[in-house]
This record gives structure tokens, C-alpha cells and sequence, in this order.
């Protein structure tokens, strides 16, 4: 029993880590990319003994030692209760759905242990990550009512509209990736994408539902409220919007939060679209590649291939979501719910009915 509870807290912190790490170090791939993309230098003043790592001390160091030294400011006539609650509730969900998907397949520990390599190991890991999700635009919503100014107000409200309503197609979306897959576990559908398809092609999600795809990145965008998609910050019009009046630890855990969001959103597209953390003609014993050559390897390199395979798609897809940051301009706030409502949430519905079809009638084919 102590070995378990001792093995789930490792886990946990394992997962924790991993998206606190992203979140630091997407911060500093947001500066140093948007400065090559500008033709500029970017951050590089902080440093250690004369490293300053192309940046790397500036943002993971020096901003973050800043903040937390920094005070803490709460206005006048606010709810100091529901002031200091927001920052935590925006936070908390994002950091509990990431430790819901699965960063690897089973360890088999001496002893005849065998863990597996997700920290909330969870039948209905999908619908726990709704939840999640779900829960996620109340820190919004109290980041912004509770701050007393305007321009907050505006940004909670349009936050909340905005995650509600995309809340719907990328919700439709997972719904299709569950019944291609017929399981509302994440460890059996990545599991599920381990097959070869005629023998060579790795059967990932991506080929048997690109729509939904394309869905769940752009409503994943929405959610994580990054450009395109960023009405409830709105930095030219509503100054910073719901996190307007935070300073210090408190509004370092919402600029933590955007960065948690977009690591979340890649680990869940890779885990229904890209494989998780599956190599191609990996094996649990190892290689088998088309044509019937294999190449055995020990159990913990294959283990520790899974795990890299699975950072590596992460952060490629995080690198693709802060790309679009400094690439696509702002919509208008009707554009984006009238986008969302009139485009995203007819093809979702119309692809989950084409897949009900077809598995319908694949069943019934004999």
C-alpha cells in the first residue's frame, strides 16, 4: 500500500513538473520566436556568470525571481477572498487534466510491479478532462468579476462566452475520437493507435479522423484564449482584460496558465490524434518493422523512447500554437462567435454523424 501511494506521488510529480517546465520554457520560445519573427533580439539581458542561454536565465530565472518578489496589489473594494481565488482556480484544472494523459506505457519494476505511466490512471479519463475543462472558465470569470474595473468585467465575460461556446465543438470532437475508438480511457486509446495500417502505416487518429482534427486545434486554441483567438485579453482594447488588476505571484500564475493551457492542448492532440507516446514499429519488446526484420531492445530504453517520442510531439505541437500567435491577426469579437456557432459546431455535428454512420454500417457488414 506504501509503495503505491509512494509511486502515485511520484507520478503526480512527474506530470506536474513536465507542464511547469513546458510553461517556462514555451515562454521563452514565445519570446525568442516572436523576435526572430520580428527581426529582433529578444530577451538576453539576465544571466549567470556571464551565461545568459540565448534568453533562457531571463525568462526561466530572472521573471520569474522577479515576480515573486514583486507586491502584491489588491484595488479598493474588491472581494479579496475571490481576488486571491481566481489566479489558483485558473491554474488548478490545467495542471489536473495534464496529469490525466498518459506520458507512457507500462513500467515493469523488480519485484513484479508494474506501473502505469500516467498519473491519474482513470477509466473515463475523457469525460475527466471535460470536467476539467469545464471548470477551467470559472478562474476567468473571478478574475474579472472580482477585480471591480471595467475592462476585467468585459475581458471575464467575453472569456466566458468565448470557452463556453467552443466548449461545444471541441467536446463534439473528442466524442467522434471515442467512438472510433470505443473506449473513454486515454492510456487504451493511444494504446489503440499502436496498429499498423497495411502493414506499415501507423494507424493514429489523425488518419481516421482528420475533421476532427482540424476541430479540436482550432476550439483548443480558442479554449487556451491565444490570437486568434485572444478577445478576452485584448491587450489594444481592454488593456489585459480579466488579469488586468493581478501583479506579482498572482498574475504570474495567469501568464503560467496561458502557457499550461497550449502544453495541455498539444499533450491531448497527441494523445487523440498523433499516437501519445507510441513510435513507429515500436514494440513492448522492440522493433518489428514491415517486411519482418526486429530488433530487440531492453525493456527501459523502450520505455524511456516512449516517454521522449511523447515530449517531442508535445512540444511540436506547442511550438505550431505559438507560431500562430505572431502569424494570424485578431478576430473581432462577433467574427469569433459567429465562427464558432455558424462553422465549427455544424462540422463537428455533421462529422460525428458521418462516423456513426460508418461504424454502423461496418458492424453490420459482414
Amino acid at each position: 500500500m506504501i509503495l503505491l501511494i509512494i509511486i502515485s506521488l511520484v507520478k503526480a510529480l512527474i506530470a506536474v513538473h513536465i507542464v511547469l517546465i513546458f510553461a517556462g520554457v514555451l515562454g521563452w520560445i514565445e519570446r525568442k520566436g516572436s523576435a526572430l519573427i520580428q527581426d529582433r533580439i529578444g530577451a538576453n539581458r539576465a544571466s549567470i556568470f556571464g551565461f545568459a542561454g540565448a534568453g533562457l536565465i531571463n525568462t526561466m530565472a530572472a521573471d520569474p525571481l522577479k515576480f515573486l518578489t514583486k507586491e502584491d496589489i489588491i484595488p479598493d473594494g474588491v472581494d479579496r477572498l475571490l481576488h486571491t481565488l481566481a489566479p489558483c482556480v485558473n491554474l488548478f484544472p490545467v495542471l489536473v487534466a495534464f496529469c490525466a494523459v498518459p506520458f507512457g506505457d507500462v513500467l515493469h519494476l523488480p519485484g513484479g510491479v508494474d506501473v502505469s505511466l500516467q498519473a491519474i490512471p482513470l477509466g473515463v479519463g475523457v469525460l475527466f478532462v471535460l470536467a476539467m475543462a469545464s471548470i477551467g472558465v470559472y478562474g476567468v470569470v473571478l478574475g474579472g468579476w472580482a477585480s471591480n474595473n471595467r475592462f476585467s468585467l468585459l475581458g471575464g465575460i467575453r472569456g466566458s462566452a468565448q470557452m463556453i461556446s467552443y466548449e461545444l465543438a471541441m467536446g463534439l470532437s473528442i466524442v467522434v475520437m471515442v467512438m472510433t475508438f470505443g473506449s473513454l480511457d486515454l492510456q487504451e486509446i493511444v494504446r489503440a493507435q499502436g496498429h499498423l495500417i497495411g502493414g506499415w502505416l501507423p494507424g493514429w487518429g489523425i488518419l481516421y479522423q482528420p475533421v476532427a482534427f482540424i476541430v479540436f486545434l482550432i476550439a483548443g486554441i480558442a479554449e487556451s484564449k491565444r490570437v486568434p483567438f485572444d478577445l478576452p485579453e485584448g491587450e489594444s482594447e481592454l488593456v489585459s482584460g480579466y488579469f488586468t488588476e493581478y501583479s506579482g505571484i498572482k498574475y504570474l500564475m495567469f501568464f503560467m496558465t496561458d502557457f499550461a493551457e497550449v502544453a495541455t492542448i498539444a499533450a491531448l492532440i497527441t494523445t487523440f490524434f498523433f499516437g501519445g507516446w507510441q513510435v513507429p514499429y515500436l514494440t513492448p519488446d522492440g522493433f518489428v518493422f514491415p517486411g519482418g526484420a526486429s530488433l530487440h531492445i531492453n525493456h527501459y530504453v523502450i520505455v524511456l523512447m516512449q516517454f521522449g517520442a511523447y515530449l517531442l510531439k508535445v512540444l511540436f505541437w506547442s511550438w505550431f500554437q505559438i507560431m500562430l500567435r505572431w502569424t494570424l491577426p485578431r478576430l473581432r469579437y462577433d467574427q469569433l462567435m459567429w465562427f464558432g456557432w455558424k462553422r465549427m459546431l455544424p462540422v463537428a455535428l455533421v462529422n460525428m454523424v458521418i462516423t456513426a454512420a460508418l461504424i454502423l454500417a461496418l458492424q453490420g457488414a459482414p
